[in-house]
């Protein structure tokens, strides 16, 4: 019996490229700016913490800049980045710079969970900001209302430590063998299912992960069965 579905966003719910090139473009080019604006704000956890973890202390603004950039561009899941990353596209969802993008199956299906009575949850490296404004801002329109909580490295943990999925069943309050995790890389899977839960992989198109052993794949939310043992 599955009372709760958790779901991760890129390669999942959503193109992996959608996020990269949308929300990492749009704070890539506003992040100079940002930080000068938001100067004795919201920019001076970023400034102090990207500064600690670079161990560069006298770095300036645009050092800070590069700094960030460079994680970007890596792909470093650093928290002064992903909450810079939050605030900054925060802005562009509203002013309608940026949309949440979702493969054509997802809504569909993530509405007729809710309807059946499932409890929805989102788990993502990105900031727990950012998933809020990708579901909300969605292209087809809101989404984020069919979602219970939202859980991301700062508040669950990494996503490949079985940890971190024990915490989440924790927080719900659902015991982990009622919980069914869909995500496109195996390693959360693996993660997940050491945790207690039911997994499912994602594979799609175009995406960077591979199926793998010993879980089971499907290449669209319709193919999920939550009452499936």
């Amino acid at each position: 019996m599955t009372t709760a579905i958790v779901v991760d966003i890129e390669g999942t719910t959503s193109p992996t490229s959608s996020v990269r090139e949308d929300l990492y473009g749009y704070t890539r080019q506003r992040l100079p700016q940002w930080l000068a604006e938001n100067r004795g704000g919201a920019a001076e956890p970023v400034l102090a913490g990207a500064r600690e973890m670079s161990g560069r202390p006298d770095a300036d603004e645009a050092e800070v800049a590069e700094i960030l950039r460079g994680w970007l561009n890596s792909d470093v899941k650093a928290a002064p980045l992903k909450t810079a990353q939050g605030l900054i596209c925060a802005e562009g969802f509203r002013n309608g710079a940026l949309h949440g993008e979702f493969f054509p199956d997802a809504p569909p299906a993530l509405r007729a969970w809710h309807a059946a009575g499932i409890g929805l949850y989102v788990y993502s490296s990105g900031s727990v900001r950012n998933q809020q404004d990708w579901f909300a801002f969605a292209r087809d329109g809101d989404l984020a209302a069919l979602i219970s909580g939202w859980f991301d490295l700062a508040n669950a943990g990494a996503k490949r430590e079985p940890g971190s999925y024990e915490k989440i069943a924790g927080a719900i309050g659902v015991p982990p063998g009622e919980i069914l995790f869909l995500s496109d890389h195996p390693d959360e899977l693996d993660a997940a299912a050491a945790a207690g839960w039911r997994v499912v992989g994602v594979t799609r198109p175009g995406e960077p992960n591979s199926p793998r052993a010993p879980h089971r794949w499907v290449g669209s939310f319709a193919e999920v069965d939550p009452g499936e043992p």
